[in-house]
Parts: structure tokens; C-alpha cells; sequence
């Protein structure tokens, strides 16, 4: 997928990026995002093959509200909503610039009468867009009771998942035990990567990540146990140094360790 600067005419550059969706979106979509103002109307889609929709926003951070971000992109404030981890991050970024990935989807039932919404979701880095992604890929969750569940640091829900603690995920808003059960049967073994996200900027690289993971896999086949590998991990972590490799991170777990 090729990324497209979204250009305003009235600024130069609105701080939106688009990308392509799937053949005849378009038709569909593009006239619900006119009508919202979602889509700059001075910019010319006349070029772009398929569908293109807002990938990431930058802009000034205008006011947060318990589940919405108001975001100056150029000329245009967007409502862009948040689940309430990120809500959390963006709290001492009032005027300031902000940058945050999007999702969206078409909210409402035209079929019971009601009118498409196009709405953006907004994430501070790609690890929360794919969580929350994987969240809302469950039975029974979707991204309206997702955005009001997921109150929790990422980390801790996809560490609950993993350890397939459906009690604590029982007691987020709106998750019964029931649909913890299925969250359990479904995720428990995509949630290394998360449940190792030790802060925002781990969160942000995808290679810190992978790394992480593989040293996570990497002590718990040298007999370490679950809990045993993460603290480990977070103590060398916790020194700020930065890893390049998988027996890097191992070599200062050790040298640490044999230091005490």
C-alpha cells in the first residue's frame, strides 16, 4: 500500500495521510466522507485509483474529551476517538502538536433506517493499532464496546490474555465472562508482543518488539519461567541502553545478574 500526502489548497498540507482500500470502497465510502468533511473538498480524487481513507493525522491537539480527540489538521479539527490508554498519553499535549495512526469504520445501521458515519480512531503508535485490532476481531466485541473496554494499558490486558486471567478481564467495562472466554480462546497466542511492551517508544518500533519477543522465547527455552523471563527482561530494559540483537539483550540479562 503506497502512502498519499492528503494536500489542502487553502494551506499546502492538511498534516492527513490516505491510503488504498479495497476496489469499489470507493463508491460507497467517498460520498459519507464528503458529507462529513472527513475529505478535504478542495483536494482532487480524480488521480487515485480504488479508495483512499485517513491513515494518520497530524496536527494541534485542540481538546480531549473522556473518548474524543480534537485535532487542528490545517484548516480542518477533526473529532478523532480514543480508547482510554491513549486519552491518557495525550493529556499533556493540550496545543501541542500531535501525531496519532488511524483506523476508521462506518458507524450506524442504514438497514434499520439510520445514516453511515465515517469514524477515525486514533493511536499513539503502530503496537496499540494492532492490538486494538485484534481486539475487535473477537466474537461479540466490536469497536464501540472495544473503545469503552480497553481502559488499561495495553501491556496489562495482553498479559491477562496470555496468562488467560478471564477474571481480570471480566471486571473491563462492558466484558463478561463469557465474552472474556472467547478474547482468551482466540488471542492467548498472539499476545507476546504486547504483553512485552515495556513503554510508549518499545511500543512505537516494531523491531524493538520483535526483538523483545525473542529473547522472551529465547529464556523461557533455556528453563526460565514466564514471569521469571519478563522480569529479566524489564530490568535490563530499565536501563535505557539500546539492543540491537537477540544475545545482546541475553549477554546484559546475565552480566546482570552475575553482578549481584
Amino acid at each position: 500500500m503506497r502512502l498519499i500526502s492528503l494536500r489542502s489548497a487553502s494551506d499546502g498540507g492538511s498534516g492527513c495521510k490516505i491510503w488504498r482500500k479495497k476496489p469499489g470502497w470507493r463508491k460507497q465510502v467517498l460520498p459519507v466522507l464528503y458529507q462529513s468533511s472527513l475529505i478535504i473538498p478542495e483536494f482532487d480524487f480524480a488521480g487515485l485509483e480504488s479508495n483512499t481513507v485517513i491513515s494518520s493525522i497530524r496536527g494541534r491537539l485542540k481538546s480531549l474529551e473522556a473518548t474524543a480527540a480534537y485535532i487542528q489538521a490545517g484548516p480542518f479539527v477533526l473529532e478523532v476517538y480514543v480508547p482510554d490508554f491513549v486519552r491518557r498519553q495525550l493529556q499533556g499535549d493540550i496545543d501541542q502538536e500531535v501525531e496519532l495512526l488511524t483506523m476508521d469504520y462506518l458507524e450506524g445501521n442504514p438497514q434499520k433506517g439510520g445514516r453511515l458515519t465515517p469514524r477515525l480512531i486514533g493511536f499513539k503508535t503502530e503496537g496499540e493499532r494492532a492490538f486494538f485490532e485484534l481486539i475487535c476481531s473477537v466474537d461479540g466485541l466490536g469497536i464501540k464496546k472495544a473503545l469503552q473496554a480497553i481502559v488499561r494499558p495495553v501491556r496489562e490486558v495482553a498479559y491477562a490474555i496470555e496468562q488467560q486471567d478471564t477474571k481480570a478481564l471480566s471486571m473491563l467495562p462492558g466484558i463478561g465472562p463469557a465474552v472474556a472466554e472467547r478474547i482468551v480462546a482466540k488471542l492467548r497466542r498472539k499476545m507476546t508482543r504486547f504483553a512485552l511492551m515495556v513503554d510508549r517508544g518499545l511500543e512505537g518500533e516494531g523491531h524493538a518488539s520483535d526483538l523483545i519477543s525473542e529473547t522472551y522465547e529465547a529464556l523461557l527455552a533455556l528453563g526460565h519461567t514466564a514471569d521469571d523471563a519478563r522480569e529479566k527482561i524489564d530490568q535490563v530494559l530499565a536501563s535505557g541502553t539500546k539492543f540491537k540483537t537477540v544475545e545482546a539483550i541475553l549477554n546484559a540479562i546475565y552480566q546482570q545478574e552475575y553482578s549481584t
